[in-house]
């Protein structure tokens, strides 16, 4: 797929918020991959870091990812988010490569 889009967001909880960024990242793989236009949707954490975590998402196009954020499940934790995360989290957004 040319315009597929694979998204790599990372996340620092705040002290004391590190089960509560994995219970609110986790809460997002279902309704994400049941979205039109998702085609893979998996967060991480780091081994050695506690506090950070990373989601690794695959989109169909750009247009799948903007609706994704449009969507009641995405606003619910971007909510939470406010309240868990020590820094803003980062999005790259990552294209495939020519060969």
């Amino acid at each position: 797929m040319p315009n597929t889009l694979v998204i790599v967001a990372s996340f620092t909880a705040k002290p004391g918020q590190e089960t509560r960024l994995r219970e609110e990242l986790h809460a997002m793989i279902e309704p994400s991959l049941a979205e039109e236009g998702c085609l893979g949707y998996q967060p991480y954490a780091d081994p050695h870091r506690r506090d950070r975590m990373v989601i690794v998402e695959e989109w169909a196009d750009p247009a799948a990812l903007d609706h994704h954020f449009t969507l009641p499940h995405f606003r619910r934790v971007a909510e939470a988010l406010d309240e868990i995360l020590a820094e803003p989290f980062t999005l790259r957004r990552l294209n495939d490569a020519p060969a």
